[in-house]
């Protein structure tokens, strides 16, 4: 009985936090005018700040492993759980890429809009025109992050590349800027409960995050330079630099 007021009460704690998380962006975005026209120059600072606090929320630290470059790039990273995006999001210096249609979300959609987020239109499915749509961003001074497994896995290895997205590097002339991530338990054991995967709700997913006790490590890896490679080759480049660069992490981080 003990244990269960115990979870509920720690259920409680995290909805309160989420919530003061969200009253606090909306507070914070009215104060720097984000919501008439989000100032790119400023809002990293912003949104790190944001994310980190979503994440705390959930009772998981984030830890770099190695300091976390704020490099102006392309960045990608592996992808686990729904809880990547403000993992990642309070260690670099990024803005994210959303569907369209969630700009139109009461709650997260106004928020999404005053933190720059990107809204890939996606009605032809041709990821040429999301790359140019992206290049322009990088251009434009605001770096951007991307999964390129396109897909959620269960944090055990890097699945295949998809490396279209990373013609963006190319045509902007500025570095892919790699990290992975890993959740580990209390025990030092690889996290499959911060995994999001498979056939899990996001209802269970959320229960499994909020009853234990994780960490979210965080590893930069070296960035990947564009000039004299295709495409086909980046994506290679970049397949085994997070292949390599996920045993490595796992091997600094588990200790069972």
């Amino acid at each position: 009985m003990t244990n269960f007021f115990n979870k509920q009460l720690r259920r409680t704690k995290i909805i309160a936090g989420i919530g003061n998380s969200l009253v606090g962006g909306f507070r914070v975005a009215y104060k720097i005018g984000a919501f008439k026209e989000p100032p790119r120059d400023v809002l990293p600072k912003y949104i790190q700040t944001f994310c980190r606090k979503m994440v705390n929320s959930f009772g998981v630290e984030v830890v770099q492993v190695e300091p976390v470059p704020q490099t102006h790039g392309l960045w990608v990273s592996n992808h686990v759980s729904w809880l990547d995006i403000p993992v990642v999001g309070s260690v670099a210096p990024v803005f994210f890429l959303s569907k369209a249609e969630i700009s139109q979300w009461p709650i997260f959609g106004r928020l999404a809009k005053a933190g720059g987020t990107l809204f890939i239109q996606r009605g032809s499915g041709d990821a040429t025109t999301v790359s140019d749509q992206i290049a322009q961003f990088l251009h434009e001074g605001s770096s951007v992050v991307f999964f390129p497994e396109a897909t959620t896995t269960d944090g055990k290895q890097i699945k295949k590349i998809y490396g279209k997205l990373l013609k963006a590097a190319i045509d902007s002339n500025l570095p892919i800027c790699p990290m992975v991530v890993a959740y580990v338990n209390k025990d030092g054991t690889l996290s499959d409960e911060a995994a999001y995967y498979g056939d899990r709700t996001m209802a269970q997913s959320l229960k499994a995050v909020a009853d234990h006790d994780i960490t979210a490590y965080v590893l930069p890896l070296a960035p990947i330079y564009p000039e004299n490679r295709d495409l086909r080759e980046l994506t290679a480049v970049l397949q085994a630099a997070m292949e390599q660069g996920l045993a490595q992490l796992h091997a600094r981080v588990l200790t069972a």
